[in-house]
């Protein structure tokens, strides 16, 4: 069994660029009904942020809050779009999904299609209108210690699909769990039903 032990990029089991649907039995508030993107998971962790939990927070006032100038044409626009409740760690930070292609001053690549920035010029950029057509802006993150994640997927507390830049950037919150889950053919409300049983 000497094989657990050896690195998840060795392996190939890394998670990253998929999706973890969250499970019909599965209760914690932060998590029940939620899709996340994992965009880093390693021997140390991995580190996601939940795309489909729109909060109270237009992007808008995001702006006002950080005090960038929005564009007024796109004002109408940006007040319609909601900030995500993308985890519970780190709710005070910043993460923007988008697709791959521009770099700003923190930018990380989680694969080919797909970036994470962290810093204000990007936030400027989609006030001024001159920011990525897609992305998502979300407060706070997910985060799992080393073999946290692996033992929840063995107890069945999520589904994972390898991620869809068409769902991932589709804005459908509310079918997001469902269009997720439909890229391997199956459907939430069979997995209910089939929970509990080995």
């Amino acid at each position: 069994m000497g094989s657990m032990n050896r690195p998840l990029e060795e392996n190939a089991s890394s998670l990253e660029h998929h999706f973890l649907i969250a499970m019909p039995q599965l209760r914690d508030p932060h998590f029940n009904g939620s899709v996340t993107y994992i965009w880093k998971h390693n021997a140390d962790g991995a580190l996601g942020v939940v795309i489909n939990r729109p909060a109270r927070l237009p992007v808008t006032d995001l702006m006002n809050e950080l005090k960038i100038t929005v564009n007024p044409e796109l004002d109408g626009r940006l007040n319609e779009e909601k900030v995500m409740s993308g985890g519970p760690v780190e709710r005070h930070k910043g993460f923007i999904i988008h697709p791959a292609g521009t770099e700003w001053e923190y930018t990380m690549a989680a694969n080919d299609d797909v970036s994470i920035s962290m810093s204000r010029d990007i936030l400027e950029a989609i006030a001024k209108g001159e920011g990525p057509d897609q992305y998502i802006i979300a407060l706070g993150c997910a985060g799992w210690e080393g073999g946290q994640l692996e033992r929840e997927i063995i107890d069945n507390a999520w589904l994972t699909v390898p991620a869809d830049p068409a769902i991932l950037f589709s804005k459908d919150y509310d079918n997001m769990a469902s269009a997720a889950a439909g890229v391997l053919g199956v459907s939430l409300s069979q997995l209910s039903s089939l929970t509990g049983h080995s």
